[in-house]
Order: C-alpha cells, then structure tokens, then sequence
C-alpha cells in the first residue's frame, strides 16, 4: 500500500474512533480532543489525526478552531431548532426517493430492528439501533447529496437525540408514543405509501423538535430519539 493511501486508512481510523466515542456521549459537546494524546493511544504521528479532525469537522462532529485546538461541536438551543426544522422538511424527501427501492430483506430487517427497539431500556443501546432503523429506511435513496445533508444533521443534533432519549426512556406514556410512531412509519413503508410515509416521518421529527423544546432546560444539563 503507498504511503499516502497508508495515510488516508489512518485517518479514517482515527475518525471512526473519535466518531463513535462521540456518538455514544462519552465525549460531551465543547469537550477537548487532545492531539497528543490521542495519536499517542492510537500509536499514530498527529497527522492522521489532524486529518481526522478535519474529516469530522465537515461532518459536523468537531469545532476546529486556530490557536484553541479542536472540540466537540456544541449546537445552541436555536442552531437546534434549525437543524430540526430543516430535518423535517428534508427526511421526507429522503424517505420518499428511498421506498420505491426498498426490498423485502430491508422490509425484513427494520422489522427486526423495530423489535429491538421495544425492548432496550438505556440510550447506550437505544441511540444505534433507532439510527440504523431509520437509515435502513433512506438506503434505497439514490440521492447522494441529499442523503450526506441528512445525515450532517444526525450528527450535528445527536447530543439533543441522545439526552432526549434518556429522558423519554424512563416515561412510560412518552416511550409509547416513539411506539407508536414507529409501528405507523414502518406499516406506511412496508406497504410502499410514498405520500402518507413522509408525512408520517415528518410529524414524528416535529414531536421529537417540540420535546426538545419543552425540555430545554434539563437537556442542556446533561444526559437527561430521533
């Protein structure tokens, strides 16, 4: 392998590595990522974490900043209300171009997942298998640009998912309606409903913005769904 592809396979790696710490909260937003420190556990050189950095900055998982190093990026209250608000009217679209080329093996594994999901009871186990029962949904897509904003804004909110799912976890009558909301999604799409199934998604995104709201304040103290 060349060096400069040795490269890029390192960097990869130290993203996915940061990614994940990221997206399973134990790096909290405005937290600082050591460069020296993680190059050192990795056993890497600062370059491909450099560049690593910067492959989560344009996913919007990393604040790079000259002279104050990188951070995890942190949204305000009203960057949130945006990305919400642009996520309700983008994931339908995404949805819609998906189901015509969904199969039945997709139709087959969300139901799976969807199972999964009635039974987890911590946002450590939640938070990926809603994440990946929702893209399961959008992977028939072949709309490419659309689906990497999509997913920008997956990234950019995970902490407000996260917390809000904490929070809806331990209330019964909340955890019913994700529930809920679910099973209708995933009907209107096994059954190829390409004008009700976005609409569907789309009040389910609006809901989840509305809790977010409601629930500010204890969000934004910590770990308190899309």
């Amino acid at each position: 392998m060349k060096q400069s592809e040795q490269s890029t396979v390192a960097s990869q790696r130290v993203a996915d590595v940061v990614a994940e710490r990221i997206l399973a909260g134990h790096l909290k937003p405005g937290d600082r990522i050591k460069q020296d420190e993680l190059a050192t556990e990795l056993n890497l050189s600062r370059i491909p974490v450099r560049d690593a950095l910067r492959i989560l900055e344009t996913r919007g998982l990393v604040s790079l900043r000259a002279n104050a190093g990188a951070r995890v990026a942190s949204l305000t209250t009203r960057d949130m209300e945006l990305s919400y608000q642009i996520r309700e009217l983008l994931e339908p679209m995404l949805l819609a171009e998906s189901i015509p080329h969904l199969t039945e093996a997709d139709f087959a594994e969300m139901g799976e997942v969807k199972a999964a999901l009635e039974e987890v009871a911590d946002a450590d186990a939640y938070m990926p298998l809603a994440r990946r029962f929702h893209w399961i949904a959008f992977r028939g897509h072949q709309v490419p640009l659309l689906a990497q904003i999509v997913e920008r804004l997956w990234d950019t909110t995970h902490h407000y998912r996260r917390a809000y799912a904490v929070l809806a976890l331990r209330n019964a009558e909340l955890r019913e309606v994700m529930r809920a909301e679910r099973d209708l999604l995933f009907g209107a799409i096994v059954r190829r409903e390409v004008d009700l199934a976005p609409r569907l998604l789309g009040i389910h995104i609006r809901r989840t913005h509305i809790g977010l709201l409601d629930n500010a304040d204890v969000l934004d103290d910590g770990d308190a769904q899309s």
